[in-house]
């Protein structure tokens, strides 16, 4: 079995890697507004924006402090920093911008996210490693 490449990192896998994360970020916020708010874009898209940037913004933070473009499928060098950083600052920005950081959602964000954000790299990596070699 080989190990999954991750530098020099290909444009396609950084690009891909950072609209899985974005995506994730979105979806994240999408599942928490569904749960709390009912139809987070339908019925409220200003909410949903709202309620999105903290984390987008801080998943880009976690892409810039990791410099996760040069190993963007590491679980630990990108995918740790980008977790740490997408709840820190996140919830961070959340408590500045006057939005809620109550107690269950501060101890469920990181669980989720770490699962969502780490775990994508951890299923990628294990894909890749099980692909045949290019001929």
């Amino acid at each position: 079995m080989r190990a999954a490449k991750t530098w020099p990192a290909s444009g396609r896998s950084i690009w891909t890697a950072a609209l899985v994360d974005l995506v994730i970020a979105l979806g994240f916020v999408l599942a928490g507004r569904g749960t709390h708010d009912g139809p987070a874009l339908v019925g409220d898209p200003q909410g949903f924006a709202e309620s999105a940037w903290p984390f987008v913004v801080a998943a880009a933070v976690g892409w810039l402090v990791t410099r996760a473009w040069r190993w963007p499928l590491s679980p630990v060098r990108a995918g740790v920093g980008i977790w740490a950083a997408t709840v820190v600052v996140g919830m961070s920005l959340r408590a500045v911008s006057g939005q809620g950081t109550a107690l269950p959602f501060v101890i469920v964000a990181p669980l989720t996210l770490a699962a969502l954000l780490i775990g994508w790299r951890v299923v990628a990596r294990r894909f890749l490693a099980a692909r045949p070699p290019d001929p």
